[in-house]
């Protein structure tokens, strides 16, 4: 099961980087909270139109460090996460450890957390 998490998280991770808003709509649950290193959050609804308008335009993503846990229904994926982003076209870099949440219903996963955490320099 681990190994469809990984596949998942490779998928919203290229959606990030694609712009792709219906590929992240279709995997984003609806009560999504989805935390910015800067500590703004945001719903699905509010972070989709970002990625939509191109406030949030991610140019490079790596992760590192990935573990998976799996406990019933739920996947927490820790790791490192480094990148390059635009937002609101100023430039920032990425360095975050971060805490992911899916939630399995039925027979599908939805994204309903992310908490990163900026690494100190």
């Amino acid at each position: 099961m681990s190994d469809e998490i990984t596949q998942l998280e490779d998928r919203r991770y290229r959606a990030m980087l694609e712009g792709d808003v219906a590929a992240l709509d279709a995997m984003l649950a609806p009560e999504l909270v989805y935390t910015h290193s800067n500590a703004e959050m945001d719903s699905k609804a509010s972070y989709l139109d970002k990625v939509g308008r191109g406030i949030f335009h991610y140019l490079e993503i790596g992760r590192e460090d990935e573990e998976i846990r799996i406990l019933d229904t739920v996947a927490i994926v820790t790791g490192c996460m480094v990148g390059r982003v635009e937002v609101g076209g100023v430039l920032r870099k990425l360095n975050n450890r971060f805490v992911a949440i899916w939630l399995q219903r039925g027979d599908k996963w939805e994204f309903v957390v992310y908490q990163p955490t900026p690494v100190p320099a």
